[in-house]
């Protein structure tokens, strides 16, 4: 029961308590024995003698009980250190009603460095040391523990990677090797269409060598006519200068001769024309070109251009072209785009024209190509329709330059076509063996897909 004391005034009389000499550093206890040391004088601290009760610990005694610890534990630590005779009521007031809690042996020895630091014994600060080793020791094997748990965790981290990599790499090497009979395969159908290429060939030269000599021989056949007409001539001739007398018999010959010779030349125009048909129908049968030199050909002076591929105009041409085996269809997006739809954006554009020629490529069977500028492209698209290969060319290249190199890489004898309105570009693919086409005919045939 506390002593009756005048009503607090909030004033601070009289010197403050001296600090006292203690065998503990009060400032390094560890959180264990503060919150001990916290608890027994928070315990005792509602039964003292005001005046047992340093000034800056009544606000704490007007706390609940419970809260007194846990809201006021500093100053409680700061009571203790500072003021003798509040330790020393502290200490008398557990001696009456809690004695247990001043016994030094306790095996606690939280429970134990609390009793010999209020009561200022020298074992205190062994016991300090042995709270703070022990409170280390937890805290060492508290990050033990979580550095195990953590070290367990990147070892399933690092098995599951491992098994991502391992089907990853699986997987890489079943495309691979898929990809490698595709190419393969490839190269069999090249090879085979090169073979088929050198057969139409020899065909061809084999065919036109023919025609060669029919018309050598037809040529052989109508001097020999004509030589034997005129000798028909001379002959009746000399009959009509020898003979008036015979004029009739003369005449009669003429007839003959005339007759004859029409004869000859009716059967040789038959002939002629039976090799003409021959030859042209081979001629088309086999695409060649002319039946041979004309007299236009023979003017000296100047000279014809060499391997020149004739320029696509309609839609029908181009399905003709597309229609060749191993067609290499190259298109110039931008080119494209911009004559057909320039009002969208250039992403839509993009999206547009890639998809049309993936159905176009499904229909045909063409390989198909599409190459854009790279420059100002913020986000190339990863992947394309099937059938249709998406190209941006690099910072600093032009797709032009692309177009070019891509028909440069393609072997002699493919058919190729590139699409594009660009002069520039058109004349230079057409010099390497493609076939250009203007942007509108493929927009026309698009429009019908």
């Amino acid at each position: 029961m506390q002593d009756p004391i005048a009503p607090d005034d909030g004033l601070v009389t009289g010197e403050p308590d001296a600090p006292v000499e203690s065998t503990v550093d009060w400032g390094a206890l560890p959180e264990q024995l503060r919150a001990r040391l916290a608890e027994l004088s928070a315990d005792a601290l509602g039964d003292l003698a005001k005046v047992d009760v340093p000034q800056q610990l009544r606000a704490v005694a007007r706390f609940a009980p419970t809260k007194r610890a846990r809201l006021g534990g500093g100053a409680l630590i700061a009571g203790l250190r500072n003021s003798s005779n509040f330790r020393a009521a502290v200490v008398e007031w557990l001696r009456r009603n809690r004695p247990a809690a001043l016994e030094a042996t306790s095996p606690d020895p939280v429970a134990a460095g609390a009793a010999a630091i209020l009561q200022g014994e020298e074992v205190a600060a062994h016991f300090v040391e042995l709270v703070t080793r022990r409170a280390t020791e937890a805290s060492l094997r508290v990050e033990r523990d979580a550095a195990v748990q953590r070290a367990d965790r990147l070892d399933q981290e690092l098995e599951r990677l491992k098994a991502e990599r391992a089907e990853t790499t699986s997987v890489t090497d079943k495309i691979r090797e898929e990809a490698e009979v595709e190419l393969e395969r490839l190269r069999k159908r090249l090879r085979e269409q090169g073979v088929r290429l050198r057969e139409a060939k020899d065909r061809a030269e084999s065919a036109q060598a023919e025609a060669e000599r029919a018309r050598a021989e037809a040529e052989a056949e109508v001097r020999r006519i004509t030589a034997e007409r005129d000798r028909e001539r001379e002959r009746a001739e000399n009959e009509r200068a020898k003979a008036q007398r015979a004029e009739a018999d003369a005449e009669v010959a003429r007839q003959s001769a005339k007759e004859a010779r029409q004869a000859d030349e009716v059967r040789l125009a038959l002939l002629v024309d039976t090799l003409d048909g021959a030859v042209n129908g081979l001629r088309r049968e086999l695409a060649l070109g002319g039946a041979g030199p004309r007299p236009a050909d023979l003017v000296r002076g100047a000279s014809a251009a060499q391997g020149a591929v004739g320029r696509v105009e309609d839609p029908a041409a181009l399905d003709r072209l597309l229609a060749l085996p191993a067609v290499h269809l190259i298109v110039d997006g931008y080119n494209v785009t911009k004559t057909g739809y320039p009002e969208l954006s250039l992403s839509d554009q993009r999206d547009r024209l890639v998809h049309q020629l993936a159905v176009l490529a499904a229909r045909t069977g063409a390989e198909v190509t599409l190459v854009f500028d790279g420059a100002g492209v913020v986000a190339v698209p990863t992947s394309a329709p099937r059938g249709v290969r998406v190209l941006f060319s690099d910072p600093g290249v032009l797709a032009d330059d692309v177009i070019r190199a891509l028909v440069t890489a393609e072997p002699e004898g493919r058919p190729v076509v590139v699409v594009t309105s660009d002069r520039a570009v058109a004349d230079s693919v057409r010099r390497r063996g493609a076939h250009p086409v203007p942007s509108a005919v493929l927009l026309a045939r698009l429009g019908r897909v």
